[in-house]
């Protein structure tokens, strides 16, 4: 499951869902999905996301494995 830190960087950098979503060309709603894990971006859009943050990829998003049974 991907996971991500953006809610937690918007919060610190002051920015809405909206600024963000204008930021880097997506409607709020996408800004929202991507958050709660409900909607992994396409690797242009995760790379635009971290530079807005001026973050490297891996800071923003991670793979969390899945527990096995």
């Amino acid at each position: 499951m991907l996971k991500n830190r953006i809610r937690e960087l918007r919060v610190r950098e002051r920015l809405t869902q909206t600024e963000l979503a204008t930021k880097i060309g997506v409607s709020r709603q996408t800004i929202g999905f991507i958050e709660k894990g409900d909607y992994s971006p396409s690797v242009v859009l995760a790379l635009k996301i971290a530079q807005v943050f001026q973050l490297p990829l891996e800071e923003v998003f991670w793979l969390e494995q899945a527990e096995e049974d």
